[in-house]
């Protein structure tokens, strides 16, 4: 009993301490620091990538075209907005990876394949910079489904 003590004290008084906690991370932080390797300067090489690319289909801020839920006359529909209000934040990474390097004129859609034009860097610096645009709950609600997705993925290996 009498070794236990001392280290009793020092846990108690550890827990007394007015020491100031770590700065919560930022959600766009978290991800910046994942597995990934993203960080602030990839997602701003995605804003110029967008800007230069897709902005012209999807809009200056990702708000997607106008009445982009409505099929035009050839019945496809105009491109959504990657704004976290559409449906982009349905999908995991790797689908919206896949969206952009193939496109969806293959699927009977209207975007273009962008494999030959972009690097895989450059689309995944897009995707960071488009998912800097969610708001936070959508945000947690996509890293959710994308980890279950990507662990998903990994058993079937």
């Amino acid at each position: 009993m009498i070794r236990a003590a001392p280290l009793l004290v020092v846990l108690l008084l550890a827990g007394c301490g007015d020491s100031p906690s770590p700065p919560a991370a930022t959600r766009f932080d978290a991800l910046v620091a994942g597995s990934n390797g993203f960080d602030s300067v990839r997602a701003a090489r995605g804003a110029e990538v967008y800007r230069a690319n897709c902005a012209i289909c999807h809009g200056a801020r990702g708000d997607g075209a106008p009445n982009w839920q409505r099929p035009g006359p050839d019945g496809k529909y105009p491109a959504p907005p990657l704004n976290g209000s559409g449906h982009a934040w349905h999908h995991p990474y790797a689908a919206l990876k896949m969206t952009i390097r193939d496109g969806t004129v293959r699927l009977g859609g209207n975007m273009p394949e962008w494999k030959d034009k972009l690097s895989d860097h450059d689309i995944d610096a897009v995707i960071v910079w488009m998912l800097s645009l969610w708001p936070e709950e959508i945000y947690q609600a996509w890293l959710a489904m994308d980890e279950k997705s990507r662990r998903g993925n990994s058993a079937n290996r």
